[in-house]
């Protein structure tokens, strides 16, 4: 039985619970990393229960001005999101993360690198910073997830899938992802919009 790392929906409300990309993320990832702010709960009653969130870590590949997007195939853990298009890798975090650290910062970065290691092959080198975090409530898979969006920039487009639930990667220019709308599963939708409305930001002020 899968175990995954949650903190209560009250937490979430008390930091201050958004609908869609909130980027003030110290603030809340801090306070979900505190320690006692966490716990694991079993995944099937997870799923179920929308008094608590999963964190999920949901990673982002950058590489020359174009972002990595793969089609989740019939493997993947999320059957309700299979067959979308999707611009994050990302996944739970389990007891296997938590080490010596206990259930803090640690143990939540040990495990955005294990699911890294487990999905990608990635060539070359990269950096990664946290730019955001994304709250859906609007949907059933939304509702019992909140996702820590990471971006990492790559120093090669050398990135291999390493399961099956990963299809069909490509390196897409924002424009083309943004015209992909549609196709995109909802958290990428979101990731989506909030990239380019920076790179409009970025433009008018140039």
């Amino acid at each position: 039985m899968e175990h995954v790392l949650v903190i209560t929906r009250q937490l979430f409300d008390q930091l201050g619970s958004f609908q869609g990309f909130q980027a003030d993320t110290p603030r809340y990832l801090h306070a979900m990393l505190a320690p006692g702010a966490n716990h694991f709960m079993e995944r099937p009653a997870a799923e179920k229960d929308p008094s608590h969130k999963q964190l999920i870590p949901y990673t982002i590949f950058h590489h020359a001005g174009r972002y990595l997007s793969y089609t989740r195939g019939g493997s993947s853990g999320e059957k309700r999101l299979v067959a979308k298009r999707s611009i994050g890798i990302g996944g739970h975090i389990n007891p296997v993360d938590a080490g010596q650290d206990g259930l803090g910062e640690t143990m939540y970065y040990n495990g955005v690198e294990r699911e890294m290691a487990e999905e990608l092959v990635i060539g070359g080198t990269h950096t990664q910073k946290v730019i955001g975090l994304i709250n859906d409530d609007a949907t059933e898979v939304g509702s019992v997830h909140l996702g820590v969006v990471h971006f990492f920039d790559l120093s090669s487009d050398d990135v291999q899938s390493n399961e099956d639930a990963i299809q069909d990667l490509r390196f897409h220019t924002l424009e083309e992802l943004h015209a992909m709308h549609d196709q995109l599963e909802t958290w990428s939708q979101i990731c989506v919009a909030h990239l380019w409305s920076v790179q409009k930001k970025l433009k008018s002020s140039a």
